[in-house]
């Protein structure tokens, strides 16, 4: 009975400190910060990687943003990595960075094949959803039947999806290319053919053949004795141009 009633002090002491340490740090008071502030002093943002980032812009804003596209690529966050990057080269001194232009490139066709593959499994579930079209017959007789509301209704539900997703993926490699093309620009002579052979590559997802070749030619004139010729020359060759080095 005694250690009960030693018990009961004890409790209320704590209680008392509890809502003296609540209320000085604003814990109810609406605010929210009190506790928040607590932790970000005790860890030192070490656990939000993106705030310590966007903080870190106020100062070092270069650095700021590369940080800060690093933190978002960790939480799968690729369009805000994107933006991130985008106001990294935004800035003067750091439009010229040719390796992050094609980090950049990088995320862009990224995002350019996750859209592709879902335009591809909308075709896929049209199939499904509507196999009607397959076995549907031509001429009069189909005329004489007339359409399927089920498949046409499934049709046109397909094509408010896979449309959307099509642009977004010929964006995606729009950019892409771009990026490429402006790593290329910027390339020191060690790096140059590397990032020609990236644009190549871009080119082809993006339709653009006309800028894979110039790529490639570019590419030949600065690696002449390139161990790739001749498959770089076939490839030329079926793109409609030439790559053959010029003979001195």
């Amino acid at each position: 009975m005694r250690l009960r009633r030693r018990q009961k002090w004890v409790f209320l002491g704590l209680a008392i400190v509890f809502a003296i340490s609540f209320a000085a740090l604003g814990v109810g008071s609406g605010n929210g910060s009190g506790l928040q502030d607590m932790f970000n002093s005790i860890l030192g943002n070490g656990g939000n990687p993106v705030g310590s980032a966007q903080a870190e812009i106020k100062t070092d804003p270069a650095k700021g943003y590369k940080d800060l596209a690093n933190a978002y690529i960790t939480k799968n966050d690729l369009p805000d990595a994107i933006t991130a990057l985008q106001s990294y080269l935004a800035l003067k001194i750091r439009k010229e960075d040719s390796a992050v232009w094609s980090q950049l490139g990088g995320y862009e066709k990224q995002q350019g094949d996750t859209a592709a593959a879902q335009y591809q499994q909308v075709l896929q579930a049209a199939a499904v959803e509507s196999p009607g079209t397959i076995f549907q017959p031509g001429g009069s007789l189909q005329t004489a039947l007339g359409s399927n509301p089920i498949d046409a209704y499934y049709t046109q539900q397909n094509s408010q999806l896979s449309g959307p997703l099509y642009q977004k993926a010929i964006a995606g490699y729009d950019a892409s290319l771009t990026d490429f093309q402006n790593a290329a620009r910027y390339a020191s002579h060690a790096t140059k053919a590397d990032a020609l052979l990236a644009v190549y590559s871009a080119s082809q997802l993006a339709g653009k053949t006309n800028i894979g070749l110039t790529a490639l030619k570019r590419y030949v004139e600065l690696n002449p004795h390139s161990p790739n010729l001749k498959q770089i020359e076939a490839e030329c060759k079926q793109l409609g141009g030439s790559c053959v080095p010029k003979r001195k």
